[in-house]
């Protein structure tokens, strides 16, 4: 039995620089991107297996499943499990380097389901059409907020009725008070990780102008603004969320 490759562990921020540069998804992420997201989101991999499950009970025959950002394919994985194989899954990223990891974890995985990996800038118009489920795992909050509701309009205008967007986002704590907290314990988090101070801080800097969270409340109401009827909370850890929003 082929035993699953680890990932690399995330050093990106472990040296002091001195001005760091706005964060990227290039070759030196892609590389330790799987050790990078599970050690700095909170219940990485539940949140995963969640999204295996709502996805299952979602999906329709003949429909499509994209994801959107996909990274390196983590989330694909894991609901390809739960779901039918003759299921077409999209996975879209800006990054190439990220599509090709993906496409070699697809493959390291077993995929017999067919799939595309697809370059797009999630700023511009997509192609997404006959989708039962999209996914935007921590996503949506490197979207400029300018192009937000263009995006979300884009998906809801390309999902079924009957279709499901599960959306995962850092968010902001709708009181300041509470924010300062919530911060302070995704810190510890972090340094429970391992992460140095350093590196939380180098980090924080890097994101500072690329990852630009709103507030839960905000991002339900930019789904009901963008068509969207019933939406729910199904994932909270301070500042984490999972929503799901359903179109009549």
């Amino acid at each position: 039995m082929t035993e699953t490759p680890q990932p690399e562990q995330d050093n990106v921020f472990k040296d002091e620089i001195t001005k760091v540069s706005d964060f990227k998804f290039g070759t030196t992420v892609v590389k330790v991107f799987d050790d990078m997201v599970s050690r700095s989101v909170p219940f990485y991999n539940e949140m995963q297996r969640m999204l295996g499950e709502i996805a299952a009970d979602h999906v329709r025959e003949g429909s499509f499943v994209y994801d959107l950002g996909c990274s390196t394919g983590t989330t694909m994985i894991e609901i390809d499990k739960l779901i039918p194989s003759d299921i077409r899954f999209i996975g879209i990223d800006e990054s190439t380097e990220m599509l090709d990891k993906c496409d070699v974890k697809l493959k390291e995985a077993g995929f017999v389901r067919p799939y595309e990996l697809v370059t797009g800038d999630l700023h511009e118009k997509l192609p997404i059409k006959n989708a039962s489920v999209v996914i935007l795992c921590l996503t949506l909050q490197f979207v400029r907020p300018l192009y937000r509701e263009r995006l979300l309009r884009n998906i809801y205008e390309g999902l079924n009725p009957g279709g499901v967007l599960l959306l995962v986002e850092k968010v902001l704590a709708e009181s300041t008070v509470f924010n300062r907290d919530f911060i302070k314990y995704y810190y510890n988090y972090k340094r429970r990780n391992h992460y140095s101070e350093m590196e939380i801080s180098q980090k924080r800097e890097a994101l500072e102008n690329v990852l630009i969270p709103y507030k839960l409340s905000e991002n339900l109401l930019l789904l009901k603004e963008t068509g969207f009827g019933d939406c729910e909370t199904f994932f909270k850890w301070y500042n984490f969320s999972g929503l799901i929003a359903y179109k009549k």
